[in-house]
């Protein structure tokens, strides 16, 4: 006799897992499934360990620069085997915590391998035990995992994916990163703060290439100042491993090709949806380029078959994929929710310096046919920014010229992944230029710099 449930949910990541107590917080009877460990690849090898990763680099560059704040530490070093340690038992703790909260709303856990056999139906195997669950409604949330170079796969050694960059056994001396997304960009950030020659190579013309250019810009000069080798328009051709070392062949932009030495690679150039061998093609369940087709409310063109997170398509971030589930949850259950949209999600790169952004960039508000106001404050001008030593970054708001709206916000600098929320809940409430300019901001903060930004689209800034 099958298992029933009223829903099964198909993978344990902040998409999964946040459906599943919605939907047992809306009384239903819910099963989620799962191959590895509960909390998916963000909460185990992705978005919480590099930060655990990001926070020792951090505070070792601190450590190293004592002097800059009037401070002596001497002898400064690191053990590698126990920064890995440190972030591998944040990850466990979280994966405890999930754990807890399946325990709390009685969610029941299947673990192994899911895969739908017909309407209403999936199996879970591991090992030589198969077991059948049935339910009216089965979300799939199966995440995704990383791209690999078609000449060079990942082989955990000397090339490297995500997962292998968290957990290193040696550290690199000289390292290349393919890629210079925020998953590029933010393991470029912590091996070149704990000593490591790094190169980033990016195909397209400016590093993190959705960010606003003048973000990009300011990046591309930062993380050269702090010793990272930026190469933009190159691509490479040609990636041989051996146990000394990689030899890598990069075609840079005016078309020349160099082959170069180096320890590791980190290939970060996206991510491949996880829908194959999990039986879509036994409900005929649409998909594009690997990727499932799904409405506003993760609905796919089979009845009681719904899809969330990065296999539904970007942003593929994990607060997305968790906001898109509960979306899904509540329209099952009846609660008419607004359908998901993508326009106001934020993105947040973890380096050092941070960025942060949400909305439209200026090019792509010009490209809208909008008239628009920009205001833009530097760092420099915060005394808050000053104090803290981090006077480097800055602030940037687009408006729309005619109604105020505020079309998109756009940071660099310390701390910038904790400020963004304000223009974040500014943009879901429909906040226009008027409401900014007359909020009072507390001195002396960092947020300040998002109100004079504001004043600055409309030349009333008043420290610089």
């Amino acid at each position: 006799m099958a298992d029933q449930y009223d829903l099964i949910v198909l993978g344990s990541g902040p998409g999964g897992y946040v459906s599943a107590i919605r939907a047992s917080q809306l009384g239903m009877k819910v099963a989620i499934v799962e191959r590895e460990r509960l909390g998916g690849i963000c909460l185990n090898w992705g978005c919480i360990p590099t930060k655990a990763l990001l926070r020792t680099s951090e505070v070792y560059h601190y450590m190293t620069h004592a002097a800059d704040y009037g401070l002596k530490a001497d002898n400064i070093g690191f053990d590698l085997g126990k920064i890995v340690d440190r972030s591998r038992k944040v990850a466990g703790q979280l994966n405890a915590g999930v754990k807890g909260l399946m325990k709390k709303h009685k969610i029941a856990v299947h673990e192994g391998v899911g895969k739908l056999t017909g309407k209403g139906k999936l199996t879970v195997t591991q090992g030589d035990k198969t077991t059948e669950l049935t339910a009216r409604h089965i979300m799939i949330a199966t995440g995704a995992r990383a791209r690999d170079l078609p000449f060079a796969k990942a082989d955990g050694k000397r090339i490297w994916t995500y997962r292998h960059a968290m957990v290193p056994e040696v550290m690199p001396t000289k390292l290349l990163v393919i890629g210079s997304g925020a998953i590029g960009i933010e393991f470029a950030s912590f091996y070149n703060d704990m000593g490591a020659e790094v190169t980033v190579v990016e195909m397209l013309p400016r590093i993190l290439p959705v960010e606003d250019e003048e973000v990009s810009a300011f990046m591309e000069k930062r993380l050269t100042k702090e010793g990272i080798r930026i190469v933009t328009g190159a691509g490479v051709e040609k990636i041989d491993t051996s146990a000394a070392g990689v030899k890598a062949t990069i075609k840079g932009k005016d078309g020349q090709s160099k082959t170069e030495d180096y320890s590791h690679v980190i290939v970060a150039i996206g991510i491949v949806p996880n829908t194959e061998n999990i039986g879509l093609e036994e409900l005929d369940v649409s998909t594009e380029r690997g990727q499932i087709k799904v409405d506003g409310f993760g609905r796919t063109n089979v009845e009681g078959v719904y899809a969330i997170g990065d296999v539904t398509g970007a942003p593929w971030l994990a607060h997305k994929a968790s906001h898109e589930g509960i979306v899904c949850v509540e329209a099952i259950a009846g609660e008419k929710p607004h359908p998901f949209e993508t326009w106001n999600i934020p993105g947040c790169t973890y380096s050092r310096p941070q960025v942060a952004s949400v909305g439209l960039t200026e090019a792509k508000a010009k490209e809208s046919g909008r008239a628009v106001k920009v205001g833009k404050f530097p760092f420099i001008g915060n005394g808050k920014a000053i104090a803290l030593g981090e006077a480097d970054g800055f602030v940037k708001t687009v408006f729309d010229a005619k109604t105020g709206e505020l079309l998109g916000a756009h940071m660099v600098g310390a701390e910038v992944t904790e400020l963004i929320q304000g223009y974040v809940i500014a943009r879901q409430l429909e906040t226009t230029e008027a409401e900014l300019q007359e909020t009072v901001f507390a001195h002396p903060t960092l947020s300040e710099m998002m109100h004079e930004s504001v004043l600055a689209a409309y030349d009333r800034p008043i420290h610089i």
